[in-house]
């Protein structure tokens, strides 16, 4: 129906699943990512400037979100064979910011239909009825939804933010831990806030030369840049 109204999943919510055609062959979302994070993210169209800038500085970085066992999934809702196209057109002609011979190797979504773009709410009608606005899904290796980030068609997204998410997300995870305002790795984090008052008086009076406390409520602790990136096993 032309009027039909799709919630958008939430933070908190299991990924929706779905079965697509991609650049890189069938695949079955987001089953065949387990235990992997995932950033899902939609684009307007195939052929554009700002989207051409977006999918090569992506997969410039392609190899620093698989160190960071992440899985990069574009759409939109061109067909393949325009996909196809592209993707070999950013490789032989374009160049950006000193990126050339870029090759898209991470999937992009056939989605036609736009089943897929709805079931995300990445349609949005205040900017268009007929390209997808520029959404960011990050779905963590159990499928869960993490963070959400949305831009409208004209604004490129900032992709070192987007690998901070990542970062952030794994570190709260691995640590049980929370990450301040402009919080990148290295930088102190926050220490979860005290649940009873015994716990606040006890949290005052730590003598852990790791953590400081403001007040009760407010608590940093020491996370080096080592630590970060090699995060304890969890068993």
């Amino acid at each position: 129906m032309e009027n039909e109204i799709i919630a958008m999943p939430r933070i908190g919510d299991k990924a929706p699943e779905f079965k697509a055609v991609t650049t890189q062959g069938n695949i079955n979302f987001p089953t065949d990512y387990s235990g992997k994070w995932i950033i899902l993210f939609s684009h307007p169209a195939d052929f554009t400037p700002v989207c051409t800038s977006e999918f090569m500085t992506f997969a410039s970085m392609q190899d620093e979100f698989t160190a960071l066992n992440t899985q990069l999934v574009g759409l939109s809702i061109d067909g393949l064979y325009s996909h196809i196209a592209w993707l070999r057109t950013i490789k032989e002609k374009i160049e950006f910011k000193g990126m050339k011979n870029v090759d898209v190797t991470f999937p992009l979504i056939e989605d036609i239909t736009m089943d897929i773009a709805k079931k995300y709410g990445m349609i949005q009608p205040g900017e268009s009825n007929t390209k997808a606005v520029r959404a960011v899904f990050f779905v963590d290796p159990a499928g869960t939804i993490r963070a959400i980030i949305y831009y409208p068609l004209s604004l490129g997204r900032n992709f070192d933010e987007l690998k901070r998410v990542i970062i952030a997300l794994q570190t709260a995870d691995a640590f049980g831990v929370a990450t301040p305002a402009n919080w990148n790795p290295g930088d102190d984090v926050i220490v979860s806030t005290a649940a009873s008052c015994g716990a606040a008086k006890e949290r005052m009076e730590n003598k852990d030369e790791n953590i400081t406390c403001y007040d009760w409520f407010f608590c940093t602790k020491k996370l080096s840049m080592e630590q970060v990136k090699n995060p304890p096993v969890k068993k």
